[in-house]
This record gives C-alpha cells, sequence and structure tokens, in this order.
C-alpha cells in the first residue's frame, strides 16, 4: 500500500492507496511542520494518531509533502519519524509542501503553482521539479496573501480600533476578545503565532460580502502578487494555479487580481490531496507496465 501525506502548518491529510484497486482511505492528524516539532514528537503523534487507524506493516512506499521540509536536515526530521514508523516501507520520500501542490495542479506538465492556505508561496515547476522559487519569508516577514497575513491585517485594525463599530463588535464577540492584552497574551504564548493568526481570516470567510472586508482580501491578494507572483521572469506566460483554502474560498476576487495582472486563473483547488492521489497511481501504474 501507498501513503500520502499532504501536511500543512495546522493539519496533514493522509490518503491510505490501495493501488489495485484503485481506492484510498482519508485519516488527518495535525501539521508536521519540523520547524515546530521534532522527530520524537512526530512518532509518538503518529504512533497515537494514526497507526492506530491503519496495518503500518501493510505500508511499502510512503510519499509526505510538507511545510518547512525544504532543507535535508529539516526532511531528516520527518523522515526519521517515518522510518521509525512504517518498518516495513522500501521507499519514504519527504519533500516540500510546494512540490506536492505542483504535481496535484500540474501533474508531469510544467507551469505555475502557488499555496494560499495558513501561509503562501509560489513557484515555477518543470514537471518533476520545483525550479525556481521566490522565497515567501514566512509570517513574520512576509506570507503575503495567505491566512495568517490576512488575519493579521484585520486584528491589526481591530487592535487600533480602525473598523466601524458593528463590525468591531462582531469581531470582538466573534473570537470572544476582552482586550488588547489577551491577544497579545496568546501571540506571544502559542506554539503556533502564524495558525493564530490565520484563525482571523475566518471572519473575513463570513464577512466577505462587507466592503472592508473585501478590500482587505483584494490588497493582500495585490501585495501577494506584486511582491511574489510578478516577480517570476515571464509570468504573463503562465496560468495562475493554486491550492489552499485562502484561495478556494476567496477565488472571485483572487481571479479579479490575477487578471489585473494579466495572468489567466487556471486551477484552484482546497485541497491536494485527492490530486496527488490520482498522480501517485499514474505514476504506480507507469511503473508496473514498464517492468
Amino acid at each position: 500500500m501507498i501513503l500520502i501525506a499532504d501536511s500543512g502548518s495546522t493539519k496533514t491529510d493522509w490518503a491510505l492507496i490501495q493501488p489495485k484497486e484503485g481506492t484510498f482511505n482519508v485519516y488527518h492528524t495535525i501539521g508536521y511542520n519540523p520547524y515546530f516539532i521534532d522527530s520524537e514528537a512526530i512518532y509518538y503523534s503518529l504512533s497515537e494518531n494514526l497507526v492506530k487507524n491503519l496495518q503500518a506493516d501493510e505500508v511499502t512506499e510512503v510519499y509526505f509533502y510538507g511545510a518547512g521540509c525544504s532543507t535535508s536536515d529539516k526532511v531528516e526530521i520527518v523522515k526519521r519519524a517515518l522510518t521509525r514508523t512504517f518498518t516495513k516501507a522500501k521507499h519514504i520520500f519527504v519533500g516540500h509542501d510546494l512540490l506536492g501542490s505542483a504535481r496535484a495542479l500540474l501533474g508531469n506538465t510544467g507551469g505555475f503553482a502557488a499555496i494560499l492556505g495558513t501561509g503562501a508561496n509560489t513557484c515555477i515547476y518543470n514537471g518533476e521539479s520545483c525550479t525556481h522559487n521566490i522565497d515567501s519569508l514566512g509570517y513574520l516577514l512576509g506570507d503575503e496573501g495567505s491566512g495568517s497575513y490576512i488575519g493579521k491585517k484585520l486584528v491589526r485594525d481591530f487592535m487600533r480600533n480602525r473598523l466601524e463599530p458593528e463590525l468591531h463588535a462582531r469581531f470582538k464577540e466573534r473570537f470572544s476578545i476582552e482586550s488588547n492584552e489577551q491577544i497579545f497574551q496568546t501571540l506571544y504564548t502559542t506554539q503556533f503565532p502564524n495558525r493564530y493568526l490565520a484563525s482571523f481570516c475566518k471572519f473575513a470567510d463570513e464577512y466577505v460580502n462587507h466592503p472592508y472586508i473585501k478590500n482587505k482580501v483584494r490588497d493582500s491578494f495585490r501585495d501577494f502578487f506584486k511582491n511574489l507572483v510578478s516577480k517570476y521572469p515571464d509570468y504573463k506566460n503562465y496560468s495562475f494555479n493554486c491550492v489552499g483554502s485562502v484561495g478556494f474560498v476567496f477565488k472571485d476576487i483572487l481571479e479579479e487580481v490575477a487578471i489585473s495582472y494579466d495572468m489567466k486563473l487556471g486551477k484552484v483547488i482546497q485541497s491536494p490531496l485527492k490530486d496527488l492521489v490520482d498522480f501517485h497511481l499514474k505514476q504506480a501504474k507507469s511503473s508496473g507496465a514498464s517492468q
């Protein structure tokens, strides 16, 4: 059996594939970003939350696409835990979630791929690997267009009393906020501040038709195109393909901004898992046919 993982900063979606039948089961765990979690913690979480639901000894291949898996040392953190968990697996691959997104969006065809979820990322893909990537710089310095970026804009305006009274009251009630100090306390003590900031983006989803909200989302996507997308050579020659809940939920606004940058909107999906399953099923059938 083949096990595929799409791991973001917040959660991991798993698909256990039966290649001969072409069927798969889906499981969910927390996110395993190696910048925030070590091998021991990953192994423990897998043992408690994943392995109990499947036969680990029957897994022969593992393909893990994860946020933060962009350097050899971070890849090794995840791979060590996977190797320890799936002892009978003959092949374990750990790659960046951007590669997983590109494969889900484009398969074996080259093009432009992006992620707009809790965080943001972009690349040029040649059908096999990501050949050009402009660093999104993470939630502290960049991640324009992402959930954490939009959430940061909203909570900042709330804290500075820049929301109109009715919207301010709704925001305060929605997140049970008593004071700015409460926000600071949570932001600086939580293990995942990027997730905390992204949680405020849910408010944008709920009130997307409000002119203020729509402008904030539009401005965030404009920052994304200005600072990332438009910096790729010949970017206008590609269609804009995107994975992630933020891009999916605000697809109409995203398309509006893409068109303003002379870029046609291509494939936009909320999660890459189903398309990654299709990609690896085709790879498995191709490999079997060639043997």
